[in-house]
């Protein structure tokens, strides 16, 4: 298992962050690495980052300005070569149909619920780590 996985947040609200931070904590579960955050306020930022590389999960906020999470997932999963899984947040539980349509990996609602955001976010960090070892 590797020491660390980089998971980018993306939300123009630094309080959703800040979220996000709160319910991983150093890791989601115990049988996933310790998170590091890179944080993006902007879709130009998260892009510029995806195209570096190194990105085990991407956390967006579907309810983010001036362009939302769904969008942004939905244009990275078609531009960015091996894109990671995506944890989308949404404002609703009746937004899951328009998560499906971003193609998302996963979507948990606004505002974050550490229980259920951690677990959401540890199957994806699961999910990229058998990827790699495959």
């Amino acid at each position: 298992m590797q020491a660390t996985a980089t998971v980018l947040v993306y939300s123009d609200d630094s309080n959703t962050r800040e979220q996000v931070r709160l319910a991983t904590g150093r890791r989601p579960a115990p049988d996933v690495p310790v998170v590091e955050f890179l944080e993006c306020a902007t879709p130009a930022a998260v892009v510029r980052e995806l195209d570096r590389g190194g990105i085990d999960v991407v956390v967006l906020d579907g309810e983010a300005a001036p362009m939302g999470g769904m969008g942004l997932c939905r244009q990275i999963k078609d531009e960015v070569f091996q894109c990671p899984p995506v944890l989308l947040l949404i404002g609703r539980p009746q937004d899951a149909w328009l998560a499906t349509w971003s193609r998302a990996d996963a979507a948990v609602t606004l505002p974050v619920e550490p229980v259920e955001f951690a677990s959401a976010l540890a199957s994806l960090l699961r999910r990229k780590s058998l990827q790699q070892s495959a």
